[in-house]
């Protein structure tokens, strides 16, 4: 079985196909964690425990004259504040005494078959229950706090996802100030720890620094889960790479404020932890009432980063994207914001249609500007009604007419935001995030409607049920172009403001799934200035995100290369866009623009109308090698073949179909030099035994070209791409 408990031990053994996560309910009924990692049968880890008398740190009641057993140096699962551990604690409550301690003891547990549910918010499912779920429930004697862990156990995919459940058992108000959703004590080992920062159009670029003594973390507190920190994390050993060594991955399943790091203690244990994050978090809990934490999704692999994005592609493609859309092909599609932005009519779009179309495109999304009074930025959010003076047809007569050319539809919403230039905020000013007395930071000119109140979304799914129900529309771009702050509702009391950063989220979420309850075949792409909320949890709801809102081929070779190494390749929206580009001013082949696009769901975002002869053609075979090439791509292995900024004048990966008999290898060169040598790299992921004919019609065995690897030879010319196909024979 995947979840065992042994009763004369009391140990807790959760196996996957290739790892062991053990824990036990140790002294004093003391719930320590044992270990985590490459998989171990027929052993228990408890002879890894170890105690001594370690100075000021302190020792539990009942271990009277024992000081070898500390709080503060034992592992644990669940540290919590107030009860001798001076680490990174997961809770902090302040108990209705106004006291802020809380001692979680073993009380009992329970294992069941199937994937655990988390009231309100996403969360990994399990159709076919393959999978196990593990609770274990904890109680604080002196207060009658319950807290109950939450373990799942996918076998194939070799994850284990985790959340917390508090309930308030006494007999007055408890004020939960800090709730993470996971810890994992590591007491052995040198580790570094991987992290994903960025900025708006330069998001999840890849930072790789040591552990130290103390505490090293990233987070969000911008209501969202950031362009800035993915709320994401890899821990490795110094010596780890691509294809060896100790890995341990982290993603969490939310789109809101968290923290995630890593503490390095006094004895050289680390503690890795990751959850909401605490600042301007306080949650009031009413007797009997419970606080459920967003869940994590944890990995590890000893064969190095590959194999570990390997089983976070898996999980997230299988068992967060849902929907139509998660096996069914995505169109391709073309985007007009990059060719028209604001200025638009319907003559307008229906000639970027009627090209796309004649080229083999087979939707057009129209983006922002198509409600309201909305000629640019500074108005019109939240009057979700067709600009008639825009569209005189309405968007019935548009999706009809752009129907009939063979192409599906789609529309940009921006549902979370509210303009002060608008109907809606004339009528209801109190629907959006402000402090009363204070003037708001404006961004975009634009405010944050109040997700956690019922009326302000009835009136969101209202309008929006009505704009999808009355016109042809196959596709959602939902987006969000700012942070969060001014955090005030005027729904809740005073002492309940440090609760409107997560009931915003569960708005959402709750949005989220009535919309996609009501229209099944609806595609959403999720979207927050690009990449500013590309997580897990979005991916429950839109199985693909708009990676970033930089469209530049060399750009988003970073940019991608960053995002493999914890998301699918098929949730990453990427496009062909203008040259020179609006962002960067770089000036990059068609070709090679068409490469990079094809590492995700692939489209266009220019006006297909002003491109030369040659370049539409050069359309009409990228939208072709794409859907012939679209399954290798959404569902075949993908291996980073070397990393941007490695000495290498060039960025390469590939895609590997499962069975090994299919291989499209893709390669940008991004420094062409004078007397140029040729581009070596050894491909991975073939069958050693096997011959692939190339398209010049070698024959080159597996073994070799993962080994003894392949020259191309050299490119001339500025940010060339060279792609290429292996057949198995």
């Amino acid at each position: 079985m995947a979840i065992t408990f042994n009763e004369s031990t009391k140990i807790f053994t959760l196996q996957t196909a290739e790892t062991t996560y053990q824990m036990m309910v140790g002294r004093y009924n003391i719930l320590q964690h044992l270990y985590y990692g490459k998989r171990v049968d027929g052993s228990t880890m408890d002879y890894l425990l170890w105690g001594t008398d370690a100075g000021f740190s302190g020792n539990p009641y009942e271990a009277e004259g024992d000081r070898t057993f500390s709080l503060d140096i034992q592992p644990q699962e669940f540290p919590s504040q107030g009860v001798g551990d001076y680490r990174t604690s997961c809770i902090e409550a302040v108990n209705p005494d106004g006291t802020m301690a809380a001692d979680f003891r073993y009380v009992s547990h329970e294992i069941t078959k199937g994937a655990y549910k988390i009231t309100g918010m996403p969360a990994v499912y399990d159709e076919e229950e393959i999978s196990s779920s593990l609770s274990i429930l904890l109680r604080d004697e002196n207060t009658g706090l319950e807290l109950l862990l939450k373990y799942g156990v996918f076998e194939k995919e070799d994850v284990i996802t985790r959340a917390a459940v508090l309930k308030n058992s006494t007999e007055g108000m408890v004020s939960l100030e800090k709730m993470l959703s996971v810890c994992l004590d590591m007491p052995f080992g040198e580790w570094e720890m991987i992290h994903f920062h960025g900025r708006h159009a330069m998001e999840r670029q890849v930072e790789r620094t040591p552990l130290c003594h103390g505490t090293v973390s990233i987070g969000s507190k911008r209501g969202t889960s950031s362009h800035h920190h993915n709320p994401s994390l890899i821990l490795c050993t110094p010596q780890t790479t691509e294809d060896a060594g100790d890995c341990y991955g982290m993603t969490f399943v939310y789109s809101s404020n968290f923290i995630a790091g890593a503490e390095v203690d006094q004895m050289g244990q680390s503690r890795v932890f990751m959850g909401i994050h605490p600042e301007s978090f306080c949650f009031r809990l009413a007797p009997g009432e419970v606080f459920e934490t967003p869940q994590v999704i944890m990995s590890y692999s000893d064969r190095g980063f590959t194999a570990l994005s390997h089983n976070f592609h898996r999980i997230i493609s299988e068992h967060i994207c849902r929907g139509k859309y998660k096996y069914v092909r995505r169109p391709i599609l073309i985007n007009n914001w990059e060719a028209t932005y604001f200025d638009f009519n319907e003559e307008k779009i229906l000639k970027i249609a009627g090209q796309a179309a004649e080229l083999g495109i087979e939707m057009l999304v129209l983006d922002d500007g198509w409600f309201g009074k909305r000629d640019g930025d500074c108005s019109g959010l939240g009057d979700w009604f067709v600009n008639l003076d825009k569209l005189p047809g309405n968007l019935s007569s548009l999706s009809e007419k752009i129907n009939a050319m063979g192409m599906k539809f789609g529309l940009w919403f921006e549902p979370e935001m509210i303009s002060e230039d608008s109907d809606l905020y004339r009528a209801h000013p109190d629907w959006a995030l402000q402090i009363p007395g204070r003037k708001p930071n404006r961004s975009r000119f634009q405010l944050v409607l109040d997700m956690s109140r019922r009326e302000v979304r009835d009136y969101l799914f209202e309008r929006m049920s009505d704009i999808l129900s009355n016109a042809k529309i196959d596709y959602v771009k939902w987006d969000m172009n700012r942070s969060m702050c001014d955090i005030y509702s005027a729904s809740l009391p005073a002492e309940r403001q440090g609760e409107v950063y997560h009931r915003c989220m569960l708005g959402v979420y709750e949005l989220l799934e009535r919309l996609t309850a009501a229209f099944p075949d609806l595609m959403i792409e999720g979207c927050s200035g690009g990449g500013g909320r590309f997580d897990a949890a979005m991916l429950y709801y839109s199985p693909q995100i708009w990676c970033s809102d930089d469209t530049d081929a060399v750009e988003r070779l970073e940019i991608q290369y960053g995002t493999s190494f914890l998301y699918p390749i098929g949730a990453v929206g990427s496009h062909v866009s203008a040259c020179p580009n609006h962002q960067t001013g770089r000036i990059t082949p068609f070709h090679t623009r068409g490469v990079v696009a094809m590492a995700g769901s692939f489209g266009y975002e220019l006006d297909l109308n002003t491109l030369p002869q040659e370049e539409k053609e050069e359309v009409r075979k990228q939208v072709s090698d794409y859907k012939k090439n679209y399954e290798l791509i959404h569902r075949g292995d993908y291996y980073r073949l070397n990393a941007p900024g490695d000495g290498k004048e060039f960025v390469a990966w590939a895609f590997v179909s499962e069975d090994k008999k299919q291989v499209l290898v893709n390669l940008v060169v991004t420094h062409t030099r004078a007397n140029n040598k040729p581009l070596f790299m050894k491909l991975k992921g073939l069958d050693p035994d096997a011959g692939y004919r190339m398209e010049d019609g070698r024959s080159l065995s597996g073994s070799a070209l993962m080994n003894a690897g392949i020259c191309i030879p050299s490119v001339s010319g500025e940010y060339r791409a060279v792609q290429f196909e292996l057949k198995a024979e």
